[in-house]
Formats: C-alpha cells, sequence, structure tokens
C-alpha cells in the first residue's frame, strides 16, 4: 500500500490531492517555488488527525511539511515532490480566554486579526502585529518567531506565548511551557520551538499570553527627511532620547514612491524617506510631543495627529508596502537587523550595494529595533544571480555591523547558505545535533534552515 493510500484510508476527504491544493502548496510569498508538486496536501482538523499524519510518515520515512496559511518570506512551508503538506489552517479555534489570567489557549490556524478581534470582548488583546496580521496564522506566527510594526514597545511573538503544544514526527505529543507567568522547570524547550521553522515537530496549539486593551489616545507621527541616512539618525535620536513609540517605522525614497504610485497618492519629492511613529497609552499625547520635537531638531518636517481614522489612514502607507512591491515583478524580501545605533550605517551599506551591483532596493524598516526589510524586484520565478549576489553581499554587511541574517521571517530555504556563517562551527553543529533528537529520521520540513541536516 502506497503512503497516499494509506493516507487516504486513516482519514478520508481530508486527504486533497486537487491540482490547485497541490500546486499551492509549492509556494509561500517568498517568491520561491518548489521544483515540483507534493503529494498531497492534509487539511488536520484535530490533533488526532496530526498525530495520524506523522505517524503514517514516521513508519514510512515521508518527509512532512507544516502549513498554515502560506503568508511566509523565507520558503519554509514550500512543499516539493515526495511530501505531504500537514495544514493546521482549518485548526482555528479559540480553546479558552481567561483574563483573569491573562492567557488564552488557540489552535494554531487562527488568523492573527481574527484572534483579537475575538479577545476585544474581553478587553484583550495579543500584541505580535505582522503587516501580514489579517492573513497570517498564530501558529505560523510562533513557528517563524514572527515581529511585527508593533515590536518597539510589546515586543515579538516570543515575548507573547507562554506554552506550545506539539506533534513530534513520530506522532507523540508534548505540552510545553505553562500557564503561569513564571516557570524555569528544566530547559525552556517553549523557547526552542518559537522559531524552530517546522523542523522540531508540528504546532498544534498554543498558550498566549495577552495584554488588557490600552486605554488613552492613540497618536501618530510623519516626519519627512531628504534622505534615507537622515531618516534612520532621527529614529536612533528618538531612541536615545528614552522616549517609547509603540510603532516606529522608516520607508525610504523607493519605497515610499512606490507605495504612493499603488495608493494614487501625490508622489513625494525626490529622494524623500520617511517614519512614521505612534504612541499610545494615558501618556501618548506627552510622548508624541516629545518624539516630534525631536524629530525636528534632526531635520524632519514633522506633522501630527491624534485622529483615530487619520492615524490609521497614515499607517496604511506602511502597510500597504508588500504589495507596491508585487505590483513592480517578483520580489525577494529580505530581513536582516542590526543594533539600533547601526541603522545609518547598515542604509549606508544598502547604498553601496545598490551602486556596485546597478540594481535598486527599496528598504522599509521596523527603526523602533533595527530590522531592515531590503526587497529585490526582479522579473520571472527564479532569483537572477546577481540578486543572489548583491544578497549576498547584504548579509555580510549585517553581520559586519553586529547583525544579524534574520530578524522575523525565518532563514528558511531562502537563507541557509549562509546560517554556519553566523552561528559558527560549534553551534552550526550543536543545532543539527538538537533536530536529530526531536526527529531521528530527519523528515520534518527536511532541507529547511539547515540544508545538509
Amino acid at each position: 500500500m502506497t503512503v497516499l493510500e494509506r493516507l487516504v484510508r486513516e482519514l478520508g476527504d481530508i486527504v486533497d490531492t486537487s491540482p490547485p491544493a497541490l500546486e499551492a502548496a509549492r509556494a509561500d510569498r517568498s517568491g520561491h517555488r518548489s521544483p515540483g508538486a507534493p503529494l498531497a496536501v492534509v487539511h488536520a482538523r484535530s490533533v488526532d488527525d496530526v498525530q495520524n499524519v506523522m505517524r503514517i510518515a514516521s513508519a514510512t520515512g515521508t518527509p512532512v511539511v507544516a502549513r498554515g496559511a502560506g503568508t511566509g518570506l523565507a520558503g519554509a512551508a514550500n512543499a516539493g515532490p515526495g511530501e505531504i503538506v500537514l495544514s493546521t489552517a482549518r485548526m482555528n479555534r479559540v480553546l479558552e480566554v481567561r483574563a483573569d489570567d491573562l492567557l488564552a489557549v488557540v489552535e494554531p490556524g487562527i488568523l492573527n486579526a481574527d484572534l483579537n478581534a475575538q479577545l476585544a470582548a474581553h478587553g484583550l488583546w495579543w500584541a505580535p502585529d505582522p503587516a501580514s496580521r489579517e492573513i497570517s496564522t498564530v501558529g505560523g506566527n510562533i513557528a517563524t518567531g514572527a515581529g511585527g510594526l508593533l515590536c518597539a514597545k510589546y515586543g515579538v511573538v516570543r515575548d507573547a506565548v507562554l506554552g506550545v503544544d506539539i506533534v513530534l514526527a513520530d506522532g507523540r505529543m508534548l505540552r510545553l511551557g505553562h500557564r503561569t507567568v513564571k516557570g524555569v522547570t528544566g530547559l525552556d524547550l517553549t523557547s526552542l520551538v518559537i522559531g524552530s521553522e517546522g523542523r522540531l515537530g508540528i504546532i498544534v496549539g498554543a498558550t498566549l499570553k495577552l495584554r488588557r486593551l490600552v486605554e488613552g489616545a492613540v497618536c501618530t507621527i510623519v516626519a519627512s527627511f531628504p534622505t534615507v541616512r537622515a531618516a534612520a539618525a532621527g529614529s536612533a535620536a528618538v531612541t536615545a532620547a528614552g522616549v517609547q513609540p509603540a510603532i516606529m517605522e522608516l520607508m525610504d525614497a523607493a519605497s515610499l514612491a512606490a507605495v504612493h504610485t499603488l495608493l494614487n497618492l501625490p508622489a513625494p519629492t525626490a529622494g524623500t524617506s520617511q517614519l512614521t511613529v505612534q504612541t499610545d497609552g494615558p501618556a501618548a499625547r506627552e510622548e508624541a510631543e516629545r518624539i516630534a520635537a525631536v524629530l525636528e531638531s534632526a531635520g524632519g518636517a514633522v506633522t501630527l495627529s491624534d485622529d483615530p481614522v487619520e492615524g490609521e489612514r497614515l499607517l496604511a502607507v506602511r502597510r500597504s508596502m508588500h504589495p507596491a512591491m508585487a505590483a513592480l515583478g517578483t520580489t525577494l524580501i529580505e530581513d536582516v537587523a542590526v543594533p539600533r545605533s547601526a541603522m545609518a550605517a547598515m542604509f549606508d551599506e544598502i547604498g553601496r550595494i545598490e551602486r556596485e551591483f546597478g540594481v535598486r532596493i527599496p528598504t522599509v524598516a521596523h527603526a523602533g529595533d533595527g530590522n531592515l526589510h531590503p526587497n529585490f524586484v526582479f522579473e520571472g520565478e527564479t532569483v537572477p544571480p546577481h540578486i543572489w549576489a548583491a544578497a549576498d553581499e547584504l548579509f555580510r554587511a549585517a553581520i559586519r555591523l553586529g547583525g544579524t541574517l534574520t530578524g522575523e521571517h525565518g532563514v528558511g530555504l531562502l537563507k541557509s547558505r549562509w546560517l554556519a556563517e553566523e552561528l559558527g562551527d560549534d553551534q552550526w553543529h550543536i543545532q543539527q545535533q538538537i533536530l536529530r533528537v526531536f526527529d531521528p529520521q530527519g523528515i520534518l520540513n527536511p532541507g529547511k534552515v539547515f540544508p545538509d541536516a
């Protein structure tokens, strides 16, 4: 009996072999596509379904790729020939909300925005705020260690997860973490799973750390600068001033112009880069005024609004970055992070790479935490060699500045070739040994993150 026949016999109509489903599973939003279609997509409805798939996969040595909404940007959820796609998108319930303990227990397939819509009825919210929040799943957020616009004040996914439930490669389930705020029993396997990109197990549940809805106003500041370096220096000045914005986003001239074109807004002055900053809470107005003064002193042309509708309109410019890039062609969306004091230097490096390789690299940044998203735009489905060469130089520049290959998108397929250089030999080998403890056969998302694991 073939693997596919076993899947159908034990799981029935949740095993999908339709050409559209198989084709969709070959790609995420990274621009990368696998060389061929997977065996099947299994639309799991329950933990039992996930365990059954993994038992079959373990018994037959069949690779399994976990998948949520497919909105990742590193190719980590792309599946190819001979692989089973295990989709948890239909496992999308909120199982428990405890307002008194500020926690919720959820299934992995719930969308980030849908979760917060449900939590709002309890006066609560989950802080991670990726730009893809309307279409990305909580399980995917956890698997990639996602960040987002609110990281400057509220942290990333790692700061908002108390525990995870995972199904191992052999079908066993582990409940990791705690329901308590504190908990240091044994090794912190929860943190190990966060950002593991499907290599350690299939996430089937999560206990999330919640916050009460923020009271008070939300103020939005937009500051225009004549150069991207000046904008980066302005953001560094805000950090140095000790003011804590909820959001601080930077758009360089190329990305700002592309978004204005997409949204049919008046074209910005050539070379103009922009910072968009939001403050929230009872002191929002005072903090916004202090930030506005800092940005004006740094040479920015500043506007400030405490109208929430206007604030969302201004922030929509930043949130429209990805569709604006998609309108220009196929996009390799990169994700490096540097110390916040090195932001201006990293933009200098991007400018140098543009000149040396004859490419444009529209870049946005979560300026509040030093996370930059340089975008390489090209035609066709295959990344041209000169684009990879430019990306290679960009990654090495980030590492030289004390930074990292990825702040929130993950390694996936697209960055695995540079991982050893950042980790060093000893850590590289130790991390691969950890993979083998969780997955001795190497059937969980093989080839992702570690190319030779």
